[in-house]
């Protein structure tokens, strides 16, 4: 009598279960407010994310957007989207989902999948300025790995396993040979906390590649994004003092700062300052579609890289020079000494993006100045303008 009742009592306990599993899924289903596929774009209110989400929607994805705002203004009237989101909706003429959400909040995190078919995420979220991150590495390691973590726990719980992911060229630390190829070590030598966050991810997302091989992902290793939208609508606003070079020269030739600090002239290189390969943000943009087209193949699976970069590398002064042509304006500055955390040069080659992914980078140095330059004219304090 005892065991029949101890089989009823799990029978009951099982049928409890598959009615509150049923319930459960009921109450996602009811909370789900569109089942038409999705890319989901972290920290897509940022300066490249902005220029990303225009060349999605302009070739056909449907986009959801969240963003903690770190390095993006929050709306001008007091709405929920930041006024870059709303700049490319008017270049679109299309409308963007965005949520104000903190890939350290999980909740929300989980909240945003459960109300959107989401099929694909683009990673850009992350804190990136390289002497900042000099300064308060903990800050970094917790937002730029702890929310990756995150973001793929969650993935993973919804079952989305495509993931397009925003790298840099910083994991390469000193360069052993130039220019840089995707087989050059990574991690030897990182100079900074910052390009130390891209690394271990990194090493996490092809940890969980080889662990499980329904993931698929595509890292790309961005070189050095300048330039703006050619509409002048949206380009990089940085909060604050400029950390990046391009921001700061042309709020220099706006009169807004009276000088740029060049960090160090006695580099080996042909004049002394740093060189970097510099990429004009619409064609970074334009390798994501690539990218995506990519993880979307179903023939695609496991981990791959690839290096978004020109291939040339222009010095510090190369680039003030062509900026001041670009924009007829003075662009005064002073030597100081190196920055914490720097490189000679860094360039990279793009071949491997050319051959598998069928992009190569279009745009010159004086189209990024002079697209530079439109956009900080025309919005001499940046979205607030």
């Amino acid at each position: 009598m005892e065991v029949g009742r101890h089989s009823i009592a799990v029978l009951l306990l099982s049928v409890a279960s598959v009615v509150l599993m049923r319930q459960l899924q009921t109450w996602k289903d009811m909370s789900r407010i569109s089942d038409d596929p999705v890319v989901l774009v972290t920290g897509g209110a940022g300066f490249i994310g902005s220029h990303v989400i225009v060349e999605l929607l302009s070739n056909g994805f449907n986009v959801v957007v969240i963003d903690n705002l770190v390095n993006a203004l929050k709306g001008q009237d007091g709405g929920e989207k930041p006024e870059s989101i709303r700049r490319v909706e008017k270049i679109t003429n299309k409308t963007v989902t965005f949520y104000d959400v903190d890939l350290l909040n999980v909740s929300a995190l989980k909240g945003v999948f459960q109300k959107h078919n989401i099929v694909c995420v683009i990673h850009l979220a992350a804190l990136k300025a390289v002497g900042e991150s000099c300064e308060i590495p903990l800050t970094y390691y917790k937002n730029n790995v702890g929310g990756s973590i995150n973001l793929l726990e969650v993935m993973k719980e919804f079952n989305v396993k495509k993931l397009l992911f925003s790298s840099s060229s910083t994991v390469y630390g000193l360069a052993q040979k130039l220019p840089l190829t995707e087989d050059h070590p990574t991690g030897q030598g990182c100079t900074n906390p910052y390009g130390k966050t891209k690394y271990f991810i990194e090493e996490i997302l092809q940890d969980l590649s080889a662990s499980d091989k329904t993931w698929s992902i595509i890292s790309l290793r961005y070189f050095n994004p300048i330039g703006a939208h050619k509409s002048g609508l949206i380009g990089e606003d940085p909060n604050g003092i400029p950390n990046n070079l391009m921001p700061f020269i042309a709020q220099v030739a706006t009169g807004k700062r009276s000088e740029l600090k060049v960090f160090g002239n006695d580099y080996d290189t042909p004049d002394g300052t740093g060189v970097r390969d510099y990429i004009h943000v619409v064609d970074l943009a334009e390798g994501h579609i690539s990218g995506m087209r990519k993880l979307m193949d179903k023939n695609f699976g496991g981990w791959r890289v690839y290096n978004l970069g020109t291939g040339a590398g222009f010095s510090v002064l190369q680039l003030v020079n062509e900026f001041k042509i670009a924009s007829g304006k003075n662009v005064p500055y002073t030597i100081v000494e190196r920055r914490p955390g720097d490189v000679a040069s860094s360039y990279a080659d793009p071949s491997r993006a050319k051959a598998e992914l069928g992009w190569v980078a279009k745009r010159t140095l004086t189209d990024m100045c002079e697209d530079t330059w439109r956009w900080q004219s025309k919005n001499p304090n940046g979205f607030r303008s």
